[in-house]
């Protein structure tokens, strides 16, 4: 007898009550995804699935969740486990006990600074991890030809890992102008996916352009900003991924399409979200006791971070509670504060002991952060005259605005203007390809002194930094440098905090408790500087990201996302 049909004996034994089930959770009520009733109802699990429901059973191992409530494990479809700065078998650690049992990630950020070498970092940690993390190929590296990178990923380099088991698909394609343009590269990965999934990645995008986009196959979208984009999206047949970051917060905004009419057509995802934000608020958990406090329908809402997200990716094994499906469960208070207070994974019980006999994943792309050394004159904003346009920071949104500022002039050189809160922005290549730096302004950071820095730089993670001063900036770029990466702020020429994160410059070595300990004096020295922004640290990761709407600074130059062109004042 194989080993797989010997499980099948034991889970079909187990499941009619002949046999103790491995483990039975005992006197609680499952949420019915189904009908949307509580039921009073025992759970029986062999292994890694749910053997009964709806009955009373005996197991090896009972435990008791009287007066708790139980639902199935909940589904992050679409996040960067490099943002929350924590390497993957701690970003495990992190979430699962937040009820995340599945993760579907796109390591672009480190496939942006080492290539293949970056996939496969995440593809063994995702063979170690607890939860179910899930890779998506990436799609777009580099994003555009309008930033240095550090690697470039063709479609003959993606497609030895297509079938490798953790592998679903391939990542948000963002460079939608490059796809409607019929660009051969573009068009070649897409040809080699187009039976799997692939995510897409497209801020405002509507009309006949929109439906270009779609006809290449894109099936997903986590850009989508307001109710109009997620009407029209949801229409044509696009699934949206309402997403609640650490920076990007769409979730409010999108609440009113969080419907039980809706909700086969609509999942959640994190994007970006870092430690400290999970301590304070959570992770999907605090999503879905959000949406409903917005009042979205508890079915609904559950729906969505649960049984939608598994069948919009072809996850056909999770998402309800009920026989024959994976036991990734997580057992809460009740519906509308979703307390975790237990959780299952693959019918493992998540606690310290899972986690305590796995050694640590070996580190890649140490001393990646291969920047010249700057002085302050090189940050001079050279032009033709006072006139300008600034990038205008919008609070808990990457999107940008253009805002016309005229500045003082001196020498051939503006100058930064606190009383506009318009402050200097720089982007520094660091991946030994060239020399570039750019730089340009940015308001709406109310930074009155100093700078801080960070070679998080979405995309291509060359390092950025917004200062008021040129001295500060340039103390910030270097010790950037020292540290293999990270979060620095000076002032006064001295470094006053700073966070480590020699991973590919993008993930600490550190436990996710010790990256979050040190976020809060980081946070709180940004704020000395005068800074207004929840999150300035992500804020500024992601000013050079250009294939978010509206302007963005490169290390090639001012960028015009709308045209995608640099800008020439």
């Amino acid at each position: 007898m194989s080993d797989a049909v010997a499980f099948l004996c034991r889970a079909i034994e187990q499941g009619q009550g002949l046999a103790k089930a491995d483990i039975a959770l005992k006197g609680g009520r499952i949420f019915d995804l189904v009908s949307g009733d509580l039921v009073l109802s025992d759970v029986a699990i062999c292994a890694d699935r749910i053997v009964g429901t709806l009955g009373d059973y005996s197991g090896v191992r009972e435990i008791d969740v009287s007066g708790k409530i139980i639902v199935p494990g909940f589904i992050d479809t679409h996040c960067h486990v490099e943002s929350s700065l924590i390497t993957p078998l701690e970003f495990d650690r992190c979430v699962l006990r937040h009820g995340v049992t599945t993760a579907i990630c796109d390591p672009h950020e480190i496939a942006n600074v080492l290539g293949q070498a970056g996939l496969r970092y995440f593809l063994d940690g995702a063979m170690r991890t607890a939860m179910d993390l899930r890779v998506q190929l990436s799609s777009c590296v580099p994003a555009t030809n309008l930033e240095t990178s550090g690697a470039r990923l063709e479609v003959g380099d993606l497609l030895p890992f297509a079938d490798h088991p953790k592998v679903l698909g391939l990542a948000e394609f963002m460079n939608f102008p490059g796809l409607l343009a019929r660009d051969p590269s573009c068009l070649a990965k897409l040809a080699a996916f187009q039976t799997r999934p692939i995510d897409g990645h497209s801020p405002l995008l509507g009309g006949y352009a929109l439906n270009g986009y779609l006809s290449a196959g894109v099936r997903t979208d986590h850009e989508v900003t307001n109710l109009p984009e997620a009407r029209e999206k949801l229409m044509k047949g696009m699934q949206v991924l309402i997403r609640e970051g650490s920076v990007c917060k769409d979730l409010h905004a999108l609440a009113p399409i969080i419907t039980e009419r809706n909700s086969p057509y609509i999942a959640f995802c994190t994007d970006d979200r870092n430690p400290l934000d999970i301590a304070e608020e959570g992770h999907l958990d605090f999503l879905i006791r959000t949406a409903i406090g917005l009042g979205a329908p508890p079915l609904a809402a559950y729906r969505a971070a649960t049984i939608s997200a598994a069948r919009i990716f072809g996850l056909r094994d999770r998402g309800l509670v009920a026989p024959g499906w994976r036991a990734d469960l997580a057992v809460i208070d009740d519906l509308e504060h979703c307390a975790v207070s237990m959780v299952l994974a693959a019918g493992r019980v998540v606690d310290d002991a899972l986690f305590s006999s796995r050694g640590p994943l070996p580190a890649v792309g140490r001393e990646s952060v291969k920047a010249r050394h700057v002085e302050a004159r090189d940050f001079g904003a050279r032009g033709q005259g006072p006139s300008t346009q600034a990038i205008g920071v919008i609070p808990g949104k990457i999107i940008t605005d253009r805002v016309p500022v005229t500045l003082p002039f001196r020498n051939g050189e503006r100058q930064v203007d606190l009383d506009l809160d318009v402050v200097k922005v720089s982007v520094v290549a660091r991946h030994g390809v060239n020399d570039n730096m750019a730089t340009a302004f940015v308001k709406g950071f109310g930074m009155k002194r100093g700078a801080i820095a960070s070679s998080v730089g979405h995309d291509s993670h060359n390092l950025c930094v917004v200062g008021t001063n040129e001295a500060d900036m340039a103390a910030a770029i270097n010790r950037l440098h020292e540290i293999e990466g990270g979060f620095a702020v000076a002032e006064g020429g001295k470094i006053i905090a700073e966070l480590p994160l020699p991973v590919a410059g993008l993930m600490s070595l550190q436990s996710f408790e010790k990256v979050r300990e040190t976020l809060i004096p980081l946070r709180t020295a940004a704020k000395g500087l005068g800074v207004t922004l929840a999150e300035p640290f992500l804020q500024v990761a992601f000013l050079p990201l250009p294939v978010i709407p509206h302007l963005k600074l490169t290390d090639m130059g001012l960028v015009d996302v709308d045209r995608f062109e640099f800008v020439r004042d």
